[in-house]
């Protein structure tokens, strides 16, 4: 994941016959051998370092400027913007298809039943309550005109996501339009986020708003932001993690650049001195960051996942970038001056923040009528170890074992669950919400010849994930044998999120979990995409013959989106409809 290194020595003119080739660095014999798949051995490249360090974007082309009348000063001008405006352009219809028709089903489905009643108990009472068995049907009968219970009840989740998804029931009423708002809000958000690191990933507004029109059609994205679940809160503070670690590279990168010597040339040189001693200074937005990761963790704990990944990610970024910027020992610079800064900007944040987002428990009566095992530390916890921490923290750890011990153990049969082998290939999708109207009925065509069928089906858009298989073997043939970071930035994203289930196949696990790193596989195959399509120096029959594969690609996957839509949002079509929709056995 780190950069192509570079020299600060110039290369001699001549090597002896055992030596590297001229400006190559010694290297294994093994790495020559895979030379045949495409590894490029290192080597060192002249010119200026800071377009190494930080790459400029490219400038929109004159000619087409010139065309609107429009002079080089506000052609430039017009080319920012459209980085802004791109995106948002997108974001715009990415919100439209999420919001409409939000609030149906009218009724509470799938996890709905338990984090829409639990947000709704933390904005009153600060803690999550018990409810009565027939609560769904009392709230959507009167509006979500019901008290609310005071026993506490025992949750598996931090609290985070149920606040987010409170705010919407706050400002919109107890009812299914107001526990979806915030996640349909921040499902949104997530494509404009996408887009904007897309564009700074690759340095293309174009290949940037690829990644986020692919989020915006990606089934199983669409249907996590229009329901009331935990995981599009955990997606959205991820992908913003992810976009502000990206925005703190290419600033400690340009505060490398501005130190450099500059030669007659006018051209930055790197300098080992100054790689291996200059300090970064304030980093907000690696703070930021932290911040970020520990209201992920303070979601599901699959944040404190990303929150290790990410910080190692961000720590080798600053190895490669002292690398690029000439140091002989970058690992040891590193270690000097990053590395200590890099751990107490992220795990300490991200920490404080975690136990921070248990305020509300914390400050809940100890005494039996507050939150669940609140009172552990003055009753069955007596005496024992540790006795000198607050009787708060004491309860809250033990809070959190039990959770441990619960989520690891986990194994109870459910008619959905999946193995994570059968992810990527869209195996076992998750029915969110079904019915069956007869035909006049609930949306069924009154002509109808049998009945309809009304159904939410969790389902990443087919086309995409599988053409996203292929581009994750992509990006991993591009991060090992290019060493290109891009790639390997984003196959940190997909491992963080994928690989730990495979730990816990025996466990009840869900397709739907697969969201968090969607958005990666969407960055993975906006970057294979844009190989299809070629370089700008490509000849104009490359570009044009990529550029209609490409093309033809992402046309099918939004035809797949629109095909699927009727099961994304519930709407009542005829059963052979239905069935036709059914391409896999394992789908229903």
């Amino acid at each position: 994941m780190t950069s192509t290194a570079s020299s600060s020595h110039p290369a001699p003119t001549s090597a002896p016959p055992e030596q590297p080739p001229t400006g190559q660095r010694p290297s294994s014999a093994w790495l020559h051998g895979l030379r045949r798949f495409g590894y490029r051995v290192p080597q060192d490249r002249g010119g200026d370092v800071r377009a190494r360090l930080v790459p400029p974007y490219p400038a929109p082309s004159s000619r087409l400027w010139a065309s609107f009348g429009l002079s080089r000063f506000t052609a430039g001008q017009a080319g920012r913007l459209l980085g802004w405006a791109g995106p948002l352009l997108v974001t715009l219809v990415a919100g439209v298809l999420r919001f409409w028709n939000l609030g149906s089903p009218k009724a509470v489905i799938f996890d709905e039943t338990y984090y829409a009643k639990d947000a709704w108990a933390l904005i009153h009472r600060g803690y999550e309550v018990n409810w009565a068995k027939n609560a769904n049907d009392l709230i959507l009968e009167k509006n979500g005109h019901i008290p609310v219970p005071t026993d506490a009840s025992y949750v598996v989740h931090p609290p985070v996501g149920k606040y987010v998804i409170g705010v919407g029931e706050w400002l919109f009423g107890f009812d299914p339009f107001g526990w979806r708002f915030m996640t349909a809000v921040l499902g949104t958000l997530c494509v404009l986020m996408v887009c904007r690191i897309g564009r700074r990933l690759f340095r293309s507004t174009f290949l940037g708003c690829l990644a986020g029109a692919l989020l915006m059609v990606d089934g199983l994205a669409f249907v996590m932001s229009r329901t009331a679940l935990l995981d599009s809160v955990l997606v959205f503070f991820v992908v913003a993690a992810f976009g502000c670690l990206l925005v703190d590279r290419d600033k400690a990168r340009e505060r490398l650049a501005a130190a450099l010597p500059v030669d007659e040339h006018g051209l930055v040189r790197p300098d080992a001195h100054i790689a291996e001693t200059l300090r970064l200074g304030w980093r907000p937005w690696r703070l930021l960051a932290g911040l970020c990761l520990g209201l992920a963790a303070g979601t599901k704990w699959n944040g404190f996942i990303y929150l290790a990944a990410f910080a190692l990610m961000s720590v080798l970024w600053d190895v490669g970038s002292r690398r690029v910027a000439g140091a002989h020992r970058p690992w040891k610079a590193t270690y000097e001056f990053d590395l200590g800064w890099a751990f107490l900007s992220t795990v300490p944040v991200a920490i404080a923040t975690y136990v921070l987002s248990w305020l509300g428990w914390i400050l809940s009566p100890a005494d039996g009528s507050g939150g669940y095992f609140r009172d552990w530390a003055a009753t069955t916890g007596k005496g024992g170890h540790f006795t000198w921490l607050p009787d708060w923290l004491r309860s809250l750890w033990h809070y959190e074992h039990e959770v441990w011990e619960f989520n690891t153990h986990l194994s109870s049969p459910h008619t959905y669950q999946s193995n994570p082998w059968s992810w990527m290939v869209d195996g076992r999708p998750v029915s969110y919400f079904y019915e069956s109207p007869s035909a006049g009925q609930q949306g069924c065509p009154a002509d109808a010849a049998d009945k309809c069928a009304r159904e939410v089906l969790a389902l990443g858009t087919p086309l995409l994930w599988w053409a996203a298989c292929f581009a994750l073997l992509f990006v991993l043939w591009r991060w090992f044998f290019r060493r290109d970071w891009r790639a390997g930035a984003i196959v940190c994203g997909v491992v963080a999120g994928y690989a730990p289930w495979f730990q816990y196949q025996e466990r009840t696990i869900f397709y739907f979990y697969a969201v968090v790193f969607a958005p990666f596989l969407c960055l993975a195959l906006a970057m294979l995409l844009g190989a299809v399509i070629g370089k700008p120096g490509s000849s104009d029959r490359r570009r044009v013959a990529g550029a209609a594969s490409a093309g033809v690609l992402v046309l099918l996957i939004t035809w797949n989106f629109i095909y699927f839509w009727p099961i994304y949002t519930g709407t009542a079509i005829p059963i052979d409809s239905w069935r036709s929709r059914m391409w896999l056995d394992t789908w229903i």
